[in-house]
């Protein structure tokens, strides 16, 4: 197994826990933005590191190593905005569940 299959496996699977565990913390939100704009500048700055980088991770051309880490990071954003969703909908059903029970109690009571 070379290093980028190892590296991107982590990615899906640490994608994955994260969808399963929902976190919410928003601290961890920022900090991964910060790391995320620092790694692009500095690949801006110098782009012979994204070469060296991919070439000691086992992938060709640094142009693919960027491209394997931003599938990872969609697949992330994809996830995250499901989630959000998700619980979107659910606070909805709940809301409209509470409402109509509200309203049976109102036609009860005339």
């Amino acid at each position: 197994m070379t290093p980028i299959q190892f590296i991107l496996i982590i990615g899906f699977l640490f994608t994955g826990l994260f969808y399963f565990v929902r976190l919410r913390n928003r601290i961890a939100d920022v900090l991964l933005l910060f790391i995320l704009i620092a790694a692009a500048v500095l690949f801006i700055l110098f782009p012979e590191w994204t070469s060296l980088l991919a070439n000691k991770l086992g992938v060709g051309r640094g142009t693919d190593l960027v491209l394997y880490i931003c599938i990872v990071l969609f697949y992330f954003v994809i996830l995250k905005l499901y989630a959000r969703m998700r619980k979107l909908e659910q606070q909805i059903t709940d809301l409209i569940r509470k409402q109509a029970m509200d309203e049976v109690e109102k036609i009860m009571k005339k």
